[in-house]
């Protein structure tokens, strides 16, 4: 249904830009009156410019695609009546609904495409058009359809290995409009060549906005986002190491004002802020709990995912792990500990039971940290005074969901803190042991947008929203479709029994 609304959307929208067009329909020999009736004033104006082909049309309703030829077509009516200078071809397809008001109040003829012949281009106008058309296109393609994105780490080893190129789509779950619509083409928040340059303007932002896709959001995808934390970043470290992080061990002055060792510290809009790639475990109203590294949602033991991965302690016999063994095991993480003959490997459980029966290993075992112990101020929500909770034995915690309302006090402010100010623009105090937004003392809060839970299929290493938090709608970018390409690093291999892999 919401494809379906998306498809008579967007011509609709069309349709309203060709209504600006009338006094060009009457010049083409048709009624102006055509000009007003949505959709069908689009095929009247597909006849005025020569495009009557039964592809064009089909075109016309594709989503997304139909952006790029209203593009087109408003700059071909241009072309009919003898504007062919370049800014107005730019202005007819960005601007037609001011250009054309504004073409009319000159005498301009009509030329019928199909017979006139039309004035020859110099050769760099030539290359000019193409080239623009070209990036207008891709731009259209990578901001609303498909993106391509490398998977940079690995936490989703198993299931998406580092070094594997994706292509991810926005028109599953619907597009987003920019929320930073000035911006360097096909690069994400740095200039080329640079180090820190932003490549962006954060004037004007645009509220979030997504158009219908062709499914909804679910539970237990693999899905591609922007990551929460990285609305503020220092440029030395970047999103590698958070700047809450970086506060919570050397203090907000310290990080704030040693440039030596932090460099600037930079804001981005949520647009801009660095893709990660986790698997959905939890929706919007879930109650999340983890025991002894067991998901639970809802009370049950959640999604399994086939090549989930884990740490395992290792013993074997010699002191040295032979690395065409951990090759072909398919094992890109072992590190020895303290001990000469133990290792801690990243696996998942069917590799580690058959690497546990190889001769030169005495023992295999799982590495769960127990309820009550490793507490850290990493783990969200953060507060080690009311949460007392690690990576393998976590809540239980309620994922925020859109028009639902909580309870909130000093104890468990922790937990909402930033869906209420970073992520809703609320302002939080907390004075005499009550607590103000917006100024105004208050003991609940209701939410304005959903929220998921994302975690890593690699559990082990993996910083996910047991470390930072719940992942707001307007963060989701979209569903990976497949691995196109895949190199392995560790080995300097390519893997090509992973290309064209579909994430599960």
């Amino acid at each position: 249904m919401s494809m379906l609304i998306t498809i008579l959307l967007l011509p609709f929208v069309f349709s309203v830009c060709a209504a600006f067009c009338a006094k060009f329909y009457e010049g083409a020999g048709y009624k102006r009156t055509t000009a007003y009736i949505p959709y069908y004033n689009l095929y009247i104006l597909a006849k005025i410019i020569g495009w009557n082909k039964w592809w064009c049309y089909l075109l016309l309703i594709f989503p997304y695609i139909n952006t790029f030829m209203a593009f087109l077509m408003f700059i071909e009516l241009a072309k009919c009546y003898n504007r062919f200078a370049f800014g107005e071809i730019l202005a007819a397809g960005f601007f037609p609904y001011v250009y054309f008001p504004v073409l009319s109040g000159k005498n301009v003829e009509y030329h019928d495409p199909k017979t006139t012949v039309r004035p020859p281009k110099g050769w760099v106008r030539d290359w000019l058009d193409s080239i623009l058309w070209a990036v207008f296109a891709a731009l259209i393609i990578r901001t609303f359809m498909f993106e391509m994105y490398t998977i940079p780490s690995s936490s989703m080893e198993g299931t998406l290995m580092t070094g594997d190129y994706l292509l991810v789509s926005k028109i599953g779950y619907g597009p987003r409009f920019p929320n930073t619509p000035l911006s360097f083409p096909f690069v994400h928040h740095t200039l080329p060549w640079t180090k820190y340059t932003k490549s962006y303007i954060e004037w004007p932002q645009v509220g979030y906005w997504r158009l219908p896709g062709f499914s909804s959001i679910k539970r237990n995808d693999p899905i591609v986002f922007n990551f929460p934390a990285g609305d503020t970043v220092s440029e030395a470290f970047q999103s590698n190491v958070t700047y809450y992080q970086l506060v919570r061990q050397y203090g907000k002055e310290r990080v704030n004002n040693d440039k030596y060792h932090f460099g600037r510290i930079i804001t981005r809009p949520v647009d801009k802020r660095e893709n990660y790639v986790k698997r959905l475990i939890a929706m919007p109203g879930d109650t999340l709990q983890i025991i002894d590294g067991v998901v639970y949602i809802n009370g049950e033991i959640g999604f399994q995912p086939p090549y989930m991965q884990h740490n395992y302690l290792v013993k074997i016999n010699g002191n040295n792990l032979n690395t065409k063994v951990l090759e072909k095991f398919n094992i890109y993480e072992a590190y020895r500990t303290p001990m000469a003959n133990e290792f801690i490997i990243n696996m998942n459980e069917k590799t580690a039971a058959e690497f546990g029966k190889q001769q030169f290993v005495k023992e295999v075992t799982k590495i769960i940290v127990p309820a009550g112990q490793e507490i850290s101020q990493e783990i969200f929500p953060n507060d080690t005074m009311h949460f007392q909770w690690n990576v393998d034995n976590f809540g239980p915690i309620v994922i925020p969901q859109e028009g639902a309302t909580v309870k909130i006090n000093p104890e468990n402010i922790a937990l909402y803190q930033r869906c209420i100010t970073a992520y809703e623009h609320n302002t939080l105090t907390i004075k005499d042991n009550k607590i103000f937004i917006n100024g105004k003392e208050t003991d609940e809060y209701t939410f304005g947008m959903d929220y998921y839970w994302m975690m890593g299929d690699n559990r082990h290493n993996s910083q996910d929203s047991r470390f930072w938090g719940y992942v707001p709608v307007d963060h989701i970018v979209g569903k990976p479709l497949f691995v196109w390409f895949s190199k392995d690093s560790t080995y300097g291999k390519i893997r090509w029994n992973r290309l064209f892999k579909f994430p599960k």
